[in-house]
This record gives structure tokens, sequence and C-alpha cells, in this order.
């Protein structure tokens, strides 16, 4: 009987071990999936990095510059500002502890009268820095749609 028992007790013991370590496996992937865009991207610091990147490469860019209204903003505005308005717009919209406090986007790009093919240039910019910093496929997806959520601001002139 003791024999039986204990084997008994064995099989609960494997089963409760299994179901605990499954139970925790769960809760860490629910966790994960809780965890904020800030939290997954790494906080503060590796996204002002790659915001720092992607103005280095858009201010200077040709194909926009083109556009005589953004060249002449790329020349009033100084880069570090642009830096620290789009840090802190990425922090506060991926769910940081940030704040944006400049204006809104339809009122800061409306006389830059920005094209379809223009919007697709600066993605098509965004995306590269994404790429070059190794950003996963998940948060680079996220990211594009917070993007995308103000193109309908920023996209102003029917012209190609």
């Amino acid at each position: 009987m003791f024999t039986r028992n204990s084997s008994l007790w064995a099989t609960l013991v494997v089963v409760t071990t299994l179901v605990t370590g499954s139970q925790a496996v769960l809760a860490q992937t629910a966790a994960e999936q809780q965890q904020s865009l800030y939290d997954r991207l790494g906080g503060l610091a590796p996204i002002s990095v790659v915001v720092s990147d992607f103005i280095e490469t858009l201010v200077p860019d040709a194909i926009l510059n083109a556009n005589p209204a953004i060249d002449a903003a790329r020349k009033r505005v100084p880069a570090p500002y642009l830096k620290y308005h789009v840090t802190a717009m990425v922090c506060q919209a991926t769910g940081g502890p940030c704040q944006y406090q400049g204006r809104g986007m339809k009122e800061s790009h409306a006389h830059l009268n920005i094209t379809e093919r223009e919007w697709d240039r600066m993605v098509v910019l965004f995306k590269g820095v994404l790429t070059t910093h190794k950003v996963p496929a998940q948060e680079t997806n996220e990211l594009l749609a917070i993007v995308d959520s103000t193109k309908a601001d920023i996209v102003t002139s029917p012209q190609q």
C-alpha cells in the first residue's frame, strides 16, 4: 500500500510542479504583454538615441529639402530643438513618463505643405533608422502605427 501511495504522491508532485511551472510561464507572458512600448524599447535613453539618429538622417535629406518650405524650416529650426520635442513626443506616445509640450502636429506642419511623397520618404528614413538600431518587428510596427496616426495632420498638400 505504501508503494501505491508513493506513486500517487509522486504523480501529484509532478503534476503540481508542471501546473505551477505553466502558471509561472503564463504570468511572465502576461506581464510582458502588459509592459508598455516605452519599457519594451528600453526607456528614454534608447528612444533619445534613435530619435537623434532619425533627425540627423531627416534634416539633410535632399528629397525632403526639395520642398522649399521644409528646407526653410530646417534652416530656421535647430536640430537639437527637434530632437528634444520628438523625443518627448515618442516617450509620451509609447507610455513613458514624458510630457510633450510642443505644438500640435497640424499646427506645426501646416505651413510646410507636405505631400504624400514626402511623407512616404520620411517613413522610409524612419524604418531605416529603426532597422539600424535593430528595433524588433513588433515594436517597429507599433511605432509605425503611432507615426501613421499623425499623417492626416501632417500631409496637407495634394501635390506629388
